[in-house]
């Protein structure tokens, strides 16, 4: 439906990497802008971090009551799971958490929530992965006599929450380097700080306390990090590789080995992919689907068979939610075919809703239909008599929060709420202005985007040698990150004979491919993919590929996975 094109990379400028790395991986860092090995930024660099640490010391001091209001999402749950296993560690002896059941109270530090939390008496709430918008949710706790402390690192709106303090990298003015914290993120660095601080005023050593390990808490942050498709700038990608580090030398949490096993993966031989892939949506399924204080549960295990109970829950739900995902991907599928749409007639941007669609899952459909056709995509579904809630995924090119806010500037009773990010936001409506919001979208989207950013294009590091094609170098590519959001995994292409060619699961293209000018043969798979359209007298075939390891029954062989293939 849309053009494809394959870019190649270009060195961007010198790299001061050691001579030993291999020349390939040199130039694939040198791309993605990397010179030298750097190290996190300070914590002090946080604006209202002092706020916050006065704020810590004093409850700490007095032993009053915490309790953590969390997100339902992978970044929520590990952050709640972060500050619950180890507020203690610091001698905080009352901690407790509150996670919204999304499909009841919504998004964030509602009033509502802030009633139910009265139930448990708190002194202080501190939320992880919401509060930067939760403006009447703040106020609500304030008239009850609870102070608020927010970490969150979602884009703020023009007014901020009045808190007792306020973390979060993305504030206006705030001179924290990296604004691509994940919420798990933040609330590190406030553990970093406040440990820090607390051994500056020789609290530890005067209480005979321990120093909290916090090198023991990287496995929840590697994991919300690579959850929340965070971009791996400089910061996080140390967080995440540390996180990586502890898990393949087996020092990760019950639950996480767990759902690891599910998954099928192998700490020892962990990657970041392997917790966006295997980890991270079994975990999300909980929020989708129920409850997240189960995959808090499941995160906060202690024992072996606690946390394989509940990630078999957590698995079953996954399943379930993968059903309901097919059945939203077959309707919107027949939805979009029935349109008959052609490059010609194809809109800027697509809005879809069915009144049977699951509101935890549009999400991911809306990702699908962006993958398929390269457009900004929102999904809606009900919620509730009057109202239907949206989820987005975007391009390169355009700001999809940014232009959710300006829709809301220039139609003001339109929309009701909405959140985000550059790529993911999400938003509610009232049902009778669907039609009015979709052509509210396509106008914004006239705003924003070009012919070249309606492009599909796909990154290329160049071509790769034959005498790379082996298993050694797959290895390699495969250590070498960790690789993600804003930091992808590398990217080749070429052209290769056709040996051997057919259709696995009914949806996938195996191949084994020759290399036209050794004879060389590797295998590859491409996912979603088929023959059907050009079959016939097809010999050769362009491929863009990332080179991975395929691991069966013990044995490991290099795998080209395929991201793109035209016939030649």
């Amino acid at each position: 439906m849309h053009k494809t094109i394959i870019r190649r990379s270009l060195e961007d400028g010198d790299c001061q990497l050691p001579e030993t790395l291999h020349p390939v991986l040199r130039q694939i860092y040198a791309a993605r802008a990397i010179r030298s090995e750097k190290e996190l930024h300070p914590a002090a660099l946080l604006s209202g971090l002092d706020e916050a640490l006065e704020l810590m010391v004093d409850v700490l001091h007095s032993q009053s009551r915490i309790l953590i209001v969390g997100d339902f999402d992978a970044d929520g749950a590990t952050s709640c799971a972060l500050a619950m296993r180890m507020l203690p560690q610091f001698g905080y002896q009352h901690v407790d958490y509150l996670v919204p059941n999304r499909f009841k109270f919504g998004y964030g530090l509602t009033p509502e929530i802030v009633e139910i939390a009265l139930q448990r008496e708190p002194d202080l709430i501190i939320t992880v992965d919401n509060g930067i918008s939760s403006l009447q949710g703040v106020a609500a706790a304030n008239a009850n006599g609870i102070a608020v402390l927010v970490t969150d690192h979602h884009l703020p709106g023009d007014t901020l929450p009045d808190a007792a303090a306020i973390l979060n990298p993305n504030k206006r003015g705030d001179p924290f380097p990296s604004k691509n914290l994940a919420g798990v993120g933040v609330m590190f660095y406030l553990l970093m700080a406040l440990r820090a601080h607390l051994r500056e005023q020789n609290w530890f050593a005067e209480a005979q306390r321990k120093e909290p390990n916090l090198a023991d808490a990287l496995d929840l942050v590697a994991l919300g990090t690579v959850a929340d498709v965070v971009p791996l700038d400089h910061n996080n990608r140390i967080l995440v590789e540390q996180g990586l580090r502890r898990i393949r030398a087996g020092h990760c949490c019950a639950g996480i080995h767990a759902l690891l096993a599910l998954g099928k993966r192998n700490p020892a031989q962990l990657v970041a992919s392997d917790l966006g892939f295997a980890v991270g949506p079994r975990l999300n399924a909980a929020g989708r689907l129920d409850d997240m204080s189960l995959g808090i549960e499941c995160l906060l295990a202690t024992t072996p068979e606690r946390a394989n109970e509940l990630a078999q829950k957590l698995d079953e739900l996954n399943l379930e939610r993968r059903r309901i995902e097919q059945e939203m991907q077959t309707d919107a599928e027949r939805d979009l075919d029935a349109l008959e749409l052609t490059d010609e007639t194809l809109p800027l941007g697509l809005c879809l809703f069915r009144e049977n669609w699951h509101p935890g899952v549009v999400g991911i459909l809306a990702s699908r239909i962006k993958d398929r056709f390269h457009r900004p995509v929102l999904v809606f579904a009900p919620d509730g008599d009057d109202v239907i809630k949206g989820s987005g995924r975007s391009i390169p090119g355009l700001h999809i929060r940014d232009a959710l806010d300006a829709i809301a500037t220039r139609h003001p009773d339109l929309i009701s709420h909405f959140g985000g990010h550059a790529m993911a936001a999400g938003l509610s409506i009232a049902r009778e202005h669907f039609d009015a919001f979709r052509q509210a979208f396509e106008e914004e989207l006239a705003r924003h985007l070009s012919e070249e950013s309606l492009q599909n294009v796909v990154h290329s590091d160049g071509e790769l040698s034959a005498n790379d094609l082996n298993l050694g170098f797959a290895e390699l590519l495969r250590t070498a990150g960790p690789w993600g959001q804003a930091f992808p995994e590398p990217v080749f292409d070429g052209v290769f004979d056709i040996d051997q060619r057919r259709i696995v699961g009914e949806h996938h293209l195996k191949l084994v491919l020759r290399d036209p000018d050794t004879g060389q043969l590797i295998d590859g798979i491409a996912f979603n993919q088929t023959d059907a359209d050009w079959a016939d007298n097809v010999r050769s075939l362009r491929v863009a590929f990332r080179l991975d390891v395929n691991e069966y029954r013990d044995k490991r062989s290099p795998q080209l996975m395929i991201e793109y293939l035209e016939p030649v």
